[in-house]
């Protein structure tokens, strides 16, 4: 096993040289907090793009980030292999939950989102352009984004977790710690020793204004799916529990996403809903950083990564 070392500043100190670091973003003067992992040397390179991560709800950036075992770290893995990730807490968690404390609608944090990305791209340099990997609730919130994104910011989105019908269990969720546990985990031995506890850290109350659009994403989805102009990937994890994932199901949800010039469909084996905190995760982020080379632009010029 890889095990992690501790740089003199306290940032951790990955395979490759790469480090993940805290991050806060001035989103219009919404301050969003979050995580960012970098490849050894960047200061020197430019990115093909950046990673936006954002998390489902009741979670935090962190979710990207799994302490449990070296395999289930999204901002590890890519950075090693020469990205740039930026995984961020969606309005209304970590820093900006005390002055958003009923947190923000699907189209409030789609805004805010975009003006966080406009003050990265100040400072940083983003090649293509922004490619978001979304979570469950996050997946909701990155199609809205590129429903809002009028000046081509994105270029990709790869959503995990996220559907348009629930299923009846997730239309009424179930009120016992055991059937929420079903629910958001499937199987407990399909993710690292020690995942639960490393991740009571990243649980976070669900904003009261992102709650109650809950009920309405199924008709709202329609919607925003039809605005989105981007290339599009959606995984199901084979124990997902929230959503309808048959055939019809999936195939309605990828019909309204009529505009996009690519949707692909993977359902991911030996995985429940938090994919990547368990064991399937190395293969689910691998295939993520393979969707993100397809939605590239085809430059000449564009340097090898050095990986055999």
């Amino acid at each position: 096993m890889v095990k992690r070392r501790v740089n003199t500043d306290g940032t951790v100190r990955e395979p490759g040289g790469a480090s993940v670091r805290d991050i806060t973003l001035d989103a219009d003067g919404v301050e969003l907090s979050g995580l960012i992992a970098r490849p050894a040397g960047w200061e020197n390179a430019v990115p093909p793009a950046v990673i936006v991560a954002l998390h489902g709800r009741s979670m935090r950036a962190g979710y990207f980030h799994g302490q449990a075992h070296p395999d289930v770290s999204l901002l590890d893995l890519a950075s090693c292999l020469g990205h740039t990730v930026l995984a961020l807490d969606r309005p209304g968690y970590g820093r900006s939950a005390g002055n958003l404390p009923e947190g923000q609608t699907l189209a409030e944090q789609s805004a805010t989102l975009h003006a966080a990305l406009r003050a990265f791209s100040r400072d940083n340099d983003t090649g293509a352009g922004y490619f978001v990997v979304a979570h469950s609730y996050g997946g909701k919130v990155a199609l809205q984004l590129a429903a809002d994104d009028t000046g081509g910011a994105l270029i990709g989105l790869d959503i995990s977790g996220c559907g348009m019908e629930y299923s009846a269990d997730g239309r009424n969720p179930p009120g016992t710690v055991h059937g929420s546990a079903r629910l958001n985990w499937g199987d407990l031995q399909l993710y690292p020793p020690g995942t639960f506890k490393h991740s009571r850290g990243l649980l976070s109350p669900v904003p009261a204004r992102e709650e109650s659009e809950w009920p309405s994403w199924p008709r709202r989805y329609q919607g925003v799916a039809a605005q989105v102009e981007t290339s599009v990937r959606l995984t199901f994890a084979e124990h997902e529990a929230w959503w309808r994932v048959d055939d019809a199901a999936i195939g309605a949800m990828v019909g309204h996403l009529s505009a996009s010039p690519a949707v692909g469909v993977h359902r991911q084996p030996g995985a429940g809903h938090n994919l990547s905190l368990g064991w399937a995760a190395r293969s689910y982020h691998l295939r993520v950083l393979e969707f993100l080379a397809e939605c590239l632009p085809v430059r000449s010029d564009r340097p090898s990564d050095g990986c055999s």
